[in-house]
C-alpha cells in the first residue's frame, strides 16, 4: 500500500476541509474564487516580485482554519489530532483582554514547525480554547454547569485518537489507515444538526456569543478556512462589488508604500445558518445563528522583539491620535501616517536596523570580497548587507496577532456581552498552554531566529569569515 507521509495527510485534510466549508457556507467558495483571481492578477502586474514572501502556488494553496474547543482535555486531544498532519503547538493567543467585547477564550496555532514543511504545505489552525475558569465571565455556578456539559460530550473517539497516535510516530500512514484518519478528521469538525438546547445557549449567549458557540453545543466546527491573498485591499474592493457586506475594515497594520509586516486580515460578516433548536417546552423547531464567517488574510515580514516592539508603540500612537481626534478619525488613515513617520521604506533597512527576519545567501556577484577583504575579525553583518555581499531575502509571518483576531471576533458580533471587571482574571501564558496541551508550544520568535541563524551559518561557510550578527 502507498503511504502518505505527514504532509501529504496535511496537504489532503486541509483539501477537505476546504471543500466540506464550501458546502456549508457558499460565500466561502466565493471568496477563494475572488482571492485566486487577485493573485493572478497580482503576480501579472508585479511579476517575481510578488512572490518575495512564497511561491503563487504556496500562497493559492494556503489556508488557515479556526476552531473552539471546551476544556484543557479537548485542547489536549485536539493536539494528538493535529500531531498527525505534522502540525504542532506554535504561540500562545489572549484574546480575553484584547478586545471590548467578551471573548473568553486563550488560543495557540497548530502548524508545521519546519521551513520545508511550510514550504510544502503551510495548512495551520488558530485553535482557541474556552476559559471556563475565568470568573469575570462565569460565576461559579455556571463554572459548574459547563464544566459538565464540556465533560460530558465527546469530540474525538478513541478509534480516532488512536489512528492519529499512530500516524505522529510513524510520519504517516498507509493508505487505507490514512483514508480512515482523513474521514473522521474532518467529520469532527462538520456542523451538526443535532438540536441545540435553546435555553443554555441563550444564556451562555448572554455572557459572550463566542462561549456559546463553543460550550452552549455537543460538537465543534469549523469556524472559518483562510485563504491568503497577496492585496487584501483589492480583495475587499472586489467583494463589496459582488454585494458580499465585509466588516468595517481591514484589521492590523495598514496598506502603505512600505514592506508589508505582520498580518493584515478581514473578513465578511457571519451569516444566518439555520440551525435545529430543542425549547424548553420539548419542541423542537429550526431557527438561525450568526457565528461563522469568511477570513482571508495578507501575510508580511516577521518581525523580530525589536520590530515588534517597534509595531506595538505605532499602534499605541495610532491610538492616541484617534483618541485626540489629531485626523480624519479614520483608523487606516491615521495608521498610514504613522507608518510613513516609523517604519523604514525598504526590506534592506529593515534588515539593517534588525527590525525583521530574513534568510541572507551569497551574492555571487560580489562574492570576491572573501575573508582576507575583511580582516582576521568578525564581520558584522550589516556591512555586508551594506557592501552587497550578502543578500537578505524576507522570511514570512507564519503566526498571529490577538488584537487583529479580537477584532475579527468582535466585528462579526452583534452583542457585546458581558464581564465583571471587578474579579480577577485566571492566569495564561505560554507555559500553561504546554502543560495544557501536553508538549512544548513554540516560541514563534525562537523558530524564525533559528531559520535566520542557519542562513548566517551557511554564508560563513561560503565565506570563509565569522559574521556578527546585527544587534538592533
Amino acid at each position: 500500500m502507498t503511504f502518505q507521509s505527514s504532509w501529504q495527510l496535511r496537504a489532503q485534510f486541509a483539501r477537505r476541509l476546504s471543500q466540506m466549508y464550501g458546502e456549508e457556507v457558499p460565500a466561502y467558495n466565493t471568496l477563494v474564487d475572488v482571492s485566486t483571481a487577485v493573485n493572478e492578477d497580482f503576480l501579472a502586474r508585479h511579476g517575481a516580485e510578488a512572490e518575495r514572501l512564497g511561491s503563487i502556488g504556496r500562497v493559492t494553496a494556503e489556508r488557515h482554519g479556526a476552531i473552539r474547543v471546551g476544556s484543557a482535555t479537548e485542547l489536549a486531544q485536539v493536539a494528538r489530532v493535529f500531531a498527525a498532519f505534522g502540525m504542532y503547538p506554535v504561540g500562545f493567543y489572549d484574546l480575553r483582554d484584547a478586545s471590548k467585547s467578551s471573548v473568553p477564550v486563550v488560543s495557540t496555532a497548530f502548524r508545521p514547525v519546519d521551513p520545508e514543511e511550510l514550504a510544502k504545505n503551510p495548512f495551520r489552525v488558530f485553535t482557541s480554547m474556552l476559559a471556563a475558569d475565568d470568573p469575570r465571565f462565569f460565576d461559579a455556578q455556571l463554572q459548574k454547569e459547563l464544566q459538565e456539559f464540556i465533560g460530558n460530550r465527546v469530540l474525538f473517539t478513541e478509534e480516532l485518537l488512536s489512528l492519529a497516535d499512530l500516524a505522529a510516530d510513524q510520519g504517516g500512514l498507509d493508505e487505507a489507515q490514512a483514508e480512515q484518519l482523513l474521514t473522521q478528521a474532518t467529520g469532527v469538525f462538520e456542523l451538526s444538526d443535532e438540536p441545540v438546547d435553546h435555553a443554555w445557549y441563550k444564556k451562555l449567549e448572554a455572557i459572550s456569543a463566542v462561549a456559546a458557540d463553543i460550550g452552549g453545543v455537543s460538537t465543534t466546527h469549523i469556524n472559518h478556512l483562510t485563504p491568503r491573498v497577496l492585496d487584501i485591499d483589492d480583495l475587499y474592493d472586489r467583494m463589496e462589488d459582488l454585494g458580499i457586506t465585509m466588516i468595517d475594515e481591514i484589521q492590523g497594520p495598514p496598506g502603505w508604500d512600505g514592506p508589508d509586516i505582520l498580518l493584515r486580515q478581514t473578513s465578511f460578516r457571519a451569516l444566518a445558518e439555520e440551525r435545529v433548536f430543542r425549547y424548553e417546552d420539548g419542541s423542537v423547531d429550526r431557527g438561525e445563528l450568526r457565528v461563522r464567517f469568511g477570513e482571508v488574510e495578507q501575510r508580511g515580514i516577521a518581525l523580530t522583539p525589536a520590530g515588534r516592539e517597534l509595531y506595538d508603540r505605532m499602534v499605541s500612537e495610532t491610538d492616541r491620535r484617534l483618541a485626540e481626534d489629531q485626523a480624519s478619525g479614520v483608523r487606516v488613515e491615521v495608521a498610514r501616517t504613522v507608518w510613513e513617520e516609523s517604519l523604514p521604506r525598504t526590506e534592506k533597512e529593515m534588515a539593517l536596523r534588525g527590525l525583521a527576519y530574513f534568510t541572507f545567501t551569497v551574492n555571487r556577484e560580489a562574492s570576491t570580497q572573501t575573508a582576507a577583504s575583511f580582516g582576521p575579525e568578525p564581520v558584522c553583518l550589516k556591512k555586508l548587507i551594506e557592501a552587497d555581499v550578502v543578500i537578505a531575502e524576507p522570511i514570512v509571518y507564519e503566526d498571529f496577532l490577538p488584537r487583529s483576531a479580537a477584532g475579527i471576533f468582535q466585528s462579526n458580533l452583534t452583542d457585546e456581552g458581558s464581564r465583571d471587571d471587578a474579579q480577577l482574571g485566571t492566569d495564561y501564558d505560554i507555559t500553561v498552554m504546554s502543560q495544557i496541551v501536553g508538549r512544548e508550544v513554540a516560541d514563534p520568535y525562537d523558530l524564525y531566529q533559528r531559520q535566520q541563524d542557519a542562513s548566517i551559518a551557511s554564508i560563513q561557510n561560503q565565506l570563509g569569515i565569522a559574521v556578527a550578527p546585527i544587534t538592533p
